[in-house]
């Protein structure tokens, strides 16, 4: 019903050959149930109010866009008419992104078309003939996937539901150190040779247990789990509230569904993002040019690279803010969302990007739009090469495998004129990233851009809402020239640990915001929420949970104990809300509680 909706009845036969193609395969193998638990997930969650990203090769499969699992559309770059359901497929691979095709008006009934399709074969996510276990893995928010974990328990029933197990066993550095340690105690002294021995035998042994995120196996409604695993808690630990599987997920994954349901911020930051300025992200212009503007500048945040340290201004927004493909996107300045996503698969992959892709740009030999970025890009050039589609299929699994070319495949990909540099790029790649994964990280975080250019401080507030654990509320009160210094304290750390990654992100955040003409106000303890930053004018009001050493927990009983009535002193204060005298201390030395007296009692003499 979806594909007609869109695409009209009857549908153009590249719409109605993929998706016969796919249902055989995945009707023929027995996987159409996967699909139908993922469908139902994902209408539960978008129902709730939080959108659900696809991780892994799930885009690949149209099958999978048209129930809602995905909002990737793996058919090639396309125009279509809401309208009247005008369709105009590009297939000479000249656009690597429907998203990317020029504004244009329907020939046939005058409105602005819609554009779509990103380009990624089926076979990519089933194999050639639809052989392969479906995977279809799920991120959804962080504050709702124990609600989707409890709406599969309540699909199926408790006793058919568990968590993936998963086991930990000992590294050969960790068993080296215990053979050490034998020596020390026993007074012995082991030749190396015997050392290794004992490495050998001790490495890969239990050592405990645990689970998956958020990976569930499924047990069929007429079996018992005992018929395929004994089950028991993480670590054999009761308090722990869940029952997981007793072996390896990976020793029964082809016995069991599993179900791939993670937590992830990005569908958290899209929620608050579209409660806060009350519009709908998954309606936002894909092709919003000042959006994209920033993936290669700071012209659009209308501040000088210097001010922040960066020619780009991806600050804060996923898989494009670190230090490593901010220097990417600065060597490569991409100007379309195709670009985006080869930048995300050149990033994710395994000596893709340095000593291979990056050599060939520099060098001129290739471009960005040339380079193997994803899986689907081998397969994709090989098949407009005129290379069998079987072979184009072999060829691309054994690059992204790190196997490299074996004779007969380069010999004909040079029957076929394919150039010397794209041959030895596929003889260096160890692992190759899914486009389709590629695609839904990109369209999540151009999402997120274009809230950051064009609704700043509603941005700037999801942002260290969601991800401001570390934000250094000191530092930032004072200003500019504080924030500058601390962010070169910690650019002199040779290995930051994660706090310390954090904390530079949340500074450079902050100076950028503050570079973009807006403010930060101080803690009130009447006024400030217990955790969100809230938008006050022109400015953030930082949250009663960034005061150091306070936490949640703390915050939230203030803001509690401040609802039934105003604090009349330092000591209603601390009773009423449970906070301590180190609390109290720190807030007095930040100058929240100036004004308030320490006690109840009135002076005779006033």
């Amino acid at each position: 019903n979806k594909a007609k909706k869109l695409y009209g009845d009857p549908l153009p036969e590249i719409v109605s050959k993929r998706l016969n193609k796919e249902l055989d395969e995945i009707i023929g193998n027995g996987y159409a149930v996967l699909y139908l638990i993922a469908q139902k997930l994902v209408e539960k969650s978008n129902n709730d109010g939080y959108v659900v990203g696809s991780r892994g090769s799930v885009g690949s499969s149209l099958v999978a866009t048209m129930l809602g699992i995905t909002e990737v559309n793996p058919l090639p770059p396309h125009y279509y008419c809401p309208n009247c359901n005008y369709t105009e497929f590009i297939t000479d691979g000249s656009y690597g992104s429907g998203y990317d095709l020029p504004k244009k008006n329907c020939p046939r009934c005058g409105k602005q078309l819609k554009s779509d399709g990103q380009d990624i074969p089926f076979e990519v996510f089933m194999g050639f003939k639809g052989e392969k276990i479906p995977d279809i893995d799920l991120n959804f928010s962080g504050e709702y996937q124990s609600t989707a974990h409890k709406f599969i328990e309540k699909l199926f029933g408790k006793d058919h539901v568990f968590r993936a197990g998963t086991i930990s066993t000992i590294a050969s550095r960790t068993a080296y150190g215990f053979v050490k340690k034998y020596e020390e105690v026993t007074g012995r002294i082991l030749n190396p040779t015997e050392i290794d021995r004992l490495v050998s035998k001790i490495t890969g042994v239990k050592r405990t247990t645990g689970q998956h995120p958020g990976g569930l196996m499924i047990v069929p409604k007429n079996m018992d789990v005992h018929d395929f695993t004994p089950v028991q808690y993480p670590a054999n630990d009761r308090k722990a509230g869940t029952i997981t599987t007793h072996f390896d997920y990976n020793s029964i994954h082809d016995d069991l569904v599993k179900l791939d349901a993670l937590g992830h911020d990005d569908p958290t930051f899209i929620k608050m993002l579209g409660d806060l300025t009350g519009i709908d992200p998954m309606t936002i212009d894909m092709n919003d040019r000042e959006t994209l503007s920033i993936f290669s500048s700071t012209r659009a945040l209308g501040i000088k690279p210097q001010a922040i340290n960066s020619k780009v201004g991806t600050f804060g927004i996923p898989e494009f803010g670190t230090q490593f493909v901010r220097q990417m996107l600065e060597e490569t300045k991409p100007s379309s969302f195709a670009d985006l996503v080869r930048i995300s698969g050149l990033s994710h992959g395994t000596d893709v990007w340095l000593n291979n892709a990056r050599d060939l740009i520099v060098s001129k030999q290739a471009t960005l739009k040339d380079v193997i970025a994803c899986r689907a890009d081998i397969m994709n050039y090989l098949i407009q090469k005129g290379v069998d589609e079987l072979l184009a299929f072999k060829i691309m699994e054994n690059v992204r495998k790190g196997k490299g070319l074996t004779e007969e495949m380069e010999r004909e990909m040079l029957n076929h004129k394919v150039p010397g540099w794209f041959i030895n790029s596929c003889k260096k790649i160890k692992y190759l990233f899914p486009k389709a994964h590629a695609v839904a990280y990109v369209s999540m975080a151009f999402r997120i851009a274009y809230f950051k250019v064009h609704y700043p401080l509603e941005f700037y507030s999801a942002y260290f809402t969601i991800k401001g654990d570390e934000f250094n509320m000191v530092t930032v009160l004072n200003g500019k020239r504080a924030i500058k210094e601390r962010i070169a304290q910690l650019a002199s750390i040779p290995n930051k640990n994660v706090k310390e990654r954090a904390e530079e992100t949340n500074l450079y955040l902050a100076l950028e915001m503050i570079e973009r003409g807006f403010g930060f106000l101080p803690v009130d303890l009447m006024r400030s929420d217990y955790k969100v930053f809230k938008i006050e004018g022109n400015s953030l009001r930082i949250p009663l949970s960034k005061i150091p050493g306070l936490g949640e927990k703390l915050a939230s009983a203030i803001v509690i104990a401040r609802r039934e009535k105003e604090f009349t002193s330092i000591e209603d204060l601390s009773k009423r809300s449970g906070v301590t005298k180190a609390n109290i201390e720190t807030m007095k030395a930040l100058g929240i509680l100036n004004g308030m007296p320490e006690t109840e009692q009135m002076s005779l003499f006033h």
